[in-house]
């Protein structure tokens, strides 16, 4: 491919995107006031995995970066982060709690693929109270939501906009 191509099929920058908390401010905020409702209760490590698992399955790298950034500053290991992507072929590197959320985070995230199968509802629920399943699928929600936000201002990942 030749430069003159990779220019022409090559993304916009980003900052030809909007800034979606200044062009929706309201929105913005009630977004993050989900975000922190959503995490209330939860093992913080295991908002994290959520969060990584389903930013890889809808490809946002902005989202990954700032996650397992966070990961990593809260103690989590190399050896887990990287295991995240491959979960169901390492399930030994996770708890049994964790899997299941993994595995609904994977079905609630591609719910349009095949719904939300009852053995993965079934295996959540084993782990989680009603008021944590509540949580940890809000939580879901809230990922995704980000994620879709991220990928269609086409942020970029390692600018973290929330040291600012």
């Amino acid at each position: 491919m030749t430069t003159t191509e990779m220019k022409q099929t090559t993304p916009a920058p980003a900052s030809t995107r909007l800034n979606f908390a200044k062009a929706a401010p309201k929105a913005f905020r009630a977004v993050i006031g989900l975000d922190a409702a959503a995490r209330e209760g939860l093992d913080p490590t295991l908002v994290e995995l959520v969060q990584i698992r389903s930013s890889h399955l809808n490809h946002c790298a902005y989202c990954l970066h700032m996650h397992t950034s966070d990961a990593r500053k809260a103690g989590e290991s190399e050896e887990r982060l990287h295991m995240v992507a491959v979960w169901k072929e390492a399930a030994h590197f996770f708890t049994e709690k964790e899997q299941a959320a993994l595995a609904l985070t994977d079905a609630v995230t591609l719910i349009a693929d095949g719904g939300l199968p009852d053995d993965v509802y079934a295996r959540a629920s084993a782990h989680f109270d009603d008021k944590e399943l509540a949580q940890l699928l809000a939580l879901i929600f809230t990922i995704n939501t980000w994620n879709r936000i991220a990928l269609a201002t086409a942020k970029t990942a390692g600018e973290d906009e929330r040291v600012s």
